[in-house]
């Protein structure tokens, strides 16, 4: 069980649901160059509006690069899309200073050896 500050009884939703993202994580490289910019970008909660703002593209060719996205990843919803772009940001974003922040984990927290 998770403990979010205090929270008892919280279970990992992908558990609960039994979606989970690690398969359109696998599936990233199925993606265009311009639907990875996309992705990224909804990983930060923008809208389709924010989106072509951003890109310089039409809202509409957002509206279809998120079609695509969905289906190429194998998710069922936009949220999940996001979900997937959140953990596979570094494999995802060539900056440096994101990588330092988001390194994966094992998902367990290592004892410290400080002593």
């Amino acid at each position: 069980m998770t403990n979010w500050g205090g929270t008892t009884g919280t279970t990992c939703p992908y558990q609960r649901t039994g979606h989970s993202p690690e398969p359109g994580i696998q599936r990233l490289e199925a993606l265009t160059d311009r639907e990875r910019e996309v992705l990224l970008l909804l990983g930060t909660g923008v809208g389709n509006r924010e989106l072509s703002r951003e890109l310089g593209i039409a809202e509409r060719t957002v509206k279809a690069h998120i079609s695509n996205i969905v289906a190429k990843l194998g998710q069922q919803t936009r949220t999940q899309v996001a979900i997937v772009s959140a953990l596979a940001h570094n494999a995802l974003c060539d900056e440096p200073s994101c990588s330092r922040h988001l390194a994966p984990t094992s998902g367990r927290r290592q004892k410290s050896t400080i002593a």
